[in-house]
């Protein structure tokens, strides 16, 4: 597994390829060498940074070359931006000098194909979709594949609310909301809770 660093800023990226050890990782500071790469390297994790090459990353969010596994990182991450970057397709976004624990747990989650956010930025997109009724397909899909009690975790999921927030109100275990949700994930073909709220939203 390839990570691939962009970014103009040498120092940041040699902060990336410091706290990075368990990859092989490459660095580029322009759009078109990356492209090369991933290439002949399709399944490779592309990490950009935002604040300095923010106007080139939304061209490719914009473009039909749009990359597979991207991280987007920037200093002072934003919910607004983070919304419209995850909306748009990109894999994860947080802050570009988040701690170790959490960069591995980025990493893996977007390498095993899902999505990763900060947890506000999680509660923001979950409490956003909520706002929009659902749509008449999701409502019917969710009738036909969900049990009474996984629609009941999944509409407080919609609410924002964490795990354990949602036992307390169906005076249920953290461990039972846990098991419906994968359950949820199961029959609804997604492997995160933000996948489900982009899918329903």
């Amino acid at each position: 597994m390839h990570i691939l660093f962009f970014s103009a800023n040498v120092n940041k990226i040699q902060e990336w390829e410091n706290r990075d050890t368990d990859h092989k990782h490459f660095s580029f500071y322009d759009l078109e060498s990356l492209q090369k790469h991933i290439e002949q390297f399709p399944d490779s994790v592309v990490i950009a940074d935002y604040d300095s090459l923010a106007p080139e990353i939304n061209r490719l969010l914009t473009s039909n070359q749009m990359i597979d596994k991207l991280i987007v990182l920037e200093n002072a991450p934003e919910i607004v931006t983070g919304k419209m970057l995850i909306t748009r397709g990109v894999k994860a976004y947080g802050n570009a000098r988040m701690l170790q624990i959490h960069y591995k747990q980025m990493i893996d989650s977007v390498i095993n194909n899902k999505v990763w956010t900060y947890p506000e930025l999680t509660a923001a997109l979950a409490k956003s979709a909520n706002k929009d009724p659902l749509s008449s397909e999701a409502k019917e899909l969710i009738d036909h594949r969900l049990s009474k009690q996984e629609k009941n975790v999944l509409f407080l999921v919609l609410e924002g609310l964490t795990n354990d927030t949602i036992a307390q109100k169906l005076e249920i275990t953290p461990r039972t909301v846990k098991a419906h949700m994968s359950s949820i994930f199961s029959k609804l073909h997604v492997n995160d809770r933000l996948s489900l709220v982009l899918l329903l939203k």
